[in-house]
């Protein structure tokens, strides 16, 4: 009775792991495994009736692999060449049903052939790869944004933040902040707010994006993909634009929200994960008038929230003058749901002589088409497009066209 009741429960994981990897097939492979999954049929139906370790090893050389007596693994805990994470486990422990269907979730892409190739020894001497560039990758994991300070510890004067999502390379971690660099930023951040390790690539494989970096130094953006069309705007040199697809000798990109073309000859397409933001604080009595320092930090809040059309909520998600027509209307002014209409408010302003708090305006084919609000160093804020949100870009991303004061 003891041996049946042991084989038992090697039949009930058996099942349980052939069930768990039909679902993992489905991600990756599903075309190219059906034999694989006739094989591991047998291999596991085989160990079933096993009950040492050695006779497990034995089942295991007839199929040419190698069964550690010190560690389970489920076909999710390997990704590819990228290995995650390991359980340690007495022998003959079943992993608990939950895990399995938690680590199925989190799958990412495919390597079950390896699954029992692993060791103990192969963790302790495991080394980070290159991943995008990246040697040891943070992603950040926060509802909306990261700060990102000159000293570690609450009290470090914030330099930038890191969106959800956004990559850092770290180079040390030290009672509970990272030292990174994103971006043109380096500075600290809270561990807290940080995924590193197999988390944090299994998490950049989600977001990852092919990006156009413009090669050239003013480059025309066109509204269809030929030099007939007219020029929508230009971009300068070592801006990064959203790309939608790729097309014979044209980039299709995504420029607040709407799709506009570029030719591939002058930018660079690779994928890359976005990095932080530098965002410089303004502070009290430098030539500021304390509203305009007020309103710019008041909006640098919401950086990392959602684009909604339509929308006027700095929380739950606003378009470009929605978003501004709620900050402004914090301070007491009233202004349309219209970015074209709100450049006919207040007074024009040479863009020479904007100040922090300005509204800024964008056109597309003469029509002005989008705005933003100058926060100071060359910088806007402004709800961008679906995919981007709340975020903060040159001045000069795309050609500004007017600026707007609606302060004294």
């Amino acid at each position: 009775m003891k041996n049946k009741k042991f084989r038992g429960g090697y039949a009930f994981a058996a099942q349980r792991l052939q069930k768990d990897m039909v679902i993992y097939m489905k991600y990756r492979y599903y075309r190219y495994c059906s034999i694989w999954i006739m094989i591991m049929t047998v291999f596991l139906g085989s160990i079933a009736f096993a009950t040492t370790p050695e006779e497990h090893q034995e089942i295991g050389d007839a199929f040419g692999v190698t069964v550690s007596p010190e560690i389970n693994i489920d076909a999710a805990d390997v990704a590819g060449e990228r290995t995650t994470e390991v359980q340690v486990v007495e022998w003959g422990t079943i992993v608990p049903e939950s895990d399995i269907k938690t680590s199925t979730e989190d799958m990412v892409t495919a390597g079950a052939a390896q699954a029992f190739q692993i060791t103990a020894a192969d963790l302790e001497n495991w080394e980070p790869t290159d991943y995008w560039g990246y040697k040891s990758l943070g992603i950040a994991n926060v509802d909306n944004h990261l700060n990102i300070r000159q000293t570690p510890g609450e009290d470090g004067k914030l330099i930038g933040k890191m969106s959800n999502g956004a990559a850092c390379e770290i180079l040390e971690i030290s009672d509970g902040w990272a030292h990174v660099t994103s971006g043109k930023l380096e500075g600290y951040v809270s561990v807290d707010y940080l995924l590193t390790g197999a988390s944090a690539v299994l998490r950049a494989q989600q977001i990852v994006k092919p990006v156009a970096s413009v090669t050239t130094e003013v480059l025309r953006v066109r509204e269809e993909p030929n030099v007939e069309c007219p020029v929508i705007t230009t971009v300068p040199y070592g801006e990064e634009l959203e790309v939608r697809s790729i097309l014979d000798g044209w980039v299709e990109i995504d420029l607040d929200g709407e799709s506009a073309y570029v030719s591939a000859e002058y930018v660079s397409v690779a994928e890359k994960l976005p990095t932080a933001i530098t965002m410089s604080e303004l502070l009290y009595g430098e030539g500021v008038s304390d509203v305009r320092v007020d309103i710019c930090q008041y909006a640098k809040q919401f950086v990392g929230n959602p684009y909604v059309w339509g929308g006027t909520s700095l929380t739950r998600g606003a378009d470009c003058s929605g978003f501004v027509l709620s900050l402004y209307a914090k301070y007491g002014i009233t202004l349309p749901h219209s970015s074209a209409a709100q450049a006919n408010c207040g007074r024009r302003v040479s863009l020479s002589q904007m100040k922090p708090g300005d509204l800024v305006f964008y056109t597309k084919g003469g029509s002005i088409n989008h705005v933003a609000m100058y926060i100071g160093n060359g910088q806007v804020i402004h709800a961008s497009s679906p995919s981007t949100g709340i975020r903060i870009s040159s001045v000069n991303y795309r050609t500004p066209y007017v600026a707007v004061s609606l302060f004294d």
